[in-house]
């Protein structure tokens, strides 16, 4: 009986230590990676930005220029 109590004792032990590892471990995993997170998108914010500054940029200088291209294949 004794040895039994003991066990489930070392059982209940090794259970509320591993709850309390991974909550530790979550929050300091959740802690590391939101900066990161973060920073990647403000990488994708800016490369969003110059393509679509590329794209009015191309597409206003396609209508300034008149002989392009464009409307020239009506051969």
């Amino acid at each position: 009986m004794l040895v039994m109590m003991f066990f489930i004792g070392t059982l209940f032990g090794l259970l509320c230590g591993a709850v309390a590892c991974m909550r530790y471990f979550r929050q300091e995993m959740t802690a590391n990676v939101s900066p990161k997170l973060k920073l990647i998108q403000l990488h994708l914010d800016n490369l969003e930005a110059e393509l679509a500054l590329a794209l009015a940029t191309r597409a206003a200088d396609s209508h300034r220029r008149p002989g392009n291209g464009q409307n020239s294949s009506a051969a």
